[in-house]
């Protein structure tokens, strides 16, 4: 994706669940105030469990895991080239099926892009058609569009079941054009109040209804959103994590809280070579770690955040995958994946899987946090 500033973090407890910061200087209340940059732990290699067949026609960017009734363990990923989902086995990788078409119906795409995957529905973010359809597992039944009266480059989506429904939040990277060159031109700061879409969503008998909850986006220097795709939340800690991918400005993380105010804090400042992309939460009890993602073209790194302090945890690499895009952090239980694993992808081509223990194993950390 674009680019990412990483600030530092706030400090609160850790929690029997966490490990001690491996960083060389893990923050303090005091380096978050001042805003210090923290020093990036060393990489260290985790090997893949495995990776997909290589499709470089499809263009792949986000993927998603989904357990049947039945046991067997999807993966999905949108194709934004090819307009469709592919579907592998997500404990071998192997290629099940191709779900989709080019056009505006129910049930086709125009460049699939952010997918999110609860319960039994799927979320797909269409950039060009600029909408969210929703589809229903395991069918693929398109239940219903919203959100294409509002978004203009809408990217990734993360989803909060609340309230007899779902809070959708949907990242809009919108622009003023291009340059002579061909770039995209960011809007002015103040014009940036409208980077995340945040719906209430609910279905029923006359399919999929969205309600525009609010629009979000601080328009000050320290917490505009300059670039978006990628973001998360954490309910718990009232917590909205969106990625900033402006590479002429910084890579960094920027904290915003669930109802969409701008916290003050960012973190990671300094600590990503590449640009800054996925965000995913492992929790583990009432702590756990935000797994984010360094979209290097040669190599992809993966950061480890303390899901509270927001302090680096550690990091690592695979033998393989790079420039990453989207990421996914499945924590259901399968034959092949007994604790869950990291599913990220690959180059545009396909994607790799990290077994969680491996990762715990190699950072030090509990293996047995699956749901």
């Amino acid at each position: 994706m674009r680019a990412a500033l990483l600030g530092a973090a706030v400090a609160l407890a850790l929690t029997a669940c966490q490990p001690t910061p491996k960083a060389s200087h893990p923050p303090t209340a005091a380096d978050v105030a001042e805003g210090a940059v923290a020093t990036a732990p060393a990489a260290v290699a985790v090997a893949e469990a495995f990776l997909t067949p290589m499709t470089p026609a499809d263009n792949i960017d986000s993927p998603a895991s989904w357990r049947a009734p039945d046991g067997q363990l999807w993966l999905i990923a949108t194709a934004k080239a090819t307009d469709k989902l592919v579907v592998y086995d997500g404990q071998t990788g192997k290629h099940l099926r191709d779900v989709g078409s080019t056009g505006k119906a129910l049930g086709q795409f125009d460049r699939p892009n952010g997918i999110a995957v609860t319960g039994d529905l799927v979320f797909i973010v269409e950039r060009d058609n600029r909408r969210v359809q929703v589809l229903q597992l395991p069918d693929f039944k398109p239940l219903g569009v919203f959100a294409s009266g509002d978004l203009r480059k809408p990217y990734g989506v993360w989803v909060n079941p609340a309230q007899n429904g779902y809070d959708v939040y949907v990242t809009d990277s919108y622009d003023d054009g291009e340059d002579a060159a061909g770039n995209d031109i960011l809007p002015a700061l103040e014009r940036l109040n409208e980077r995340v879409r945040r719906y209430h969503v609910t279905l029923g008998g006359s399919g999929v209804q969205a309600t525009l909850v609010r629009s979000i986006g601080d328009t000050t220097p320290k917490g505009a959103l300059r670039v978006v795709e990628s973001i998360w939340g954490d309910p718990a800690n009232d917590r909205l994590l969106v990625a900033e991918e402006d590479e002429t400005y910084a890579s960094e993380f920027k904290v915003y809280t669930l109802a969409g105010d701008f916290t003050g804090n960012t973190f990671g400042n300094g600590m990503f070579k590449a640009q800054a992309e996925g965000v995913m939460l492992r929790t583990c009890g009432d702590g756990g770690w935000w797994i984010t993602t360094e979209q290097g073209k040669d190599r992809s790194v993966f950061h480890l955040f303390d899901r509270k302090t927001l302090a680096p945890v550690g990091a690592f690499h695979g033998s393989t995958v790079a420039n990453t895009d989207g990421i996914w952090n499945s924590q259901q239980p399968s034959a092949r994946f007994p604790q869950g694993a990291l599913y990220a992808v690959h180059d545009d081509q396909g994607v790799v899987a990290f077994d969680w223990r491996d990762i715990a194993k190699a950072l030090s950390l509990p293996q047995d946090c699956a749901l």
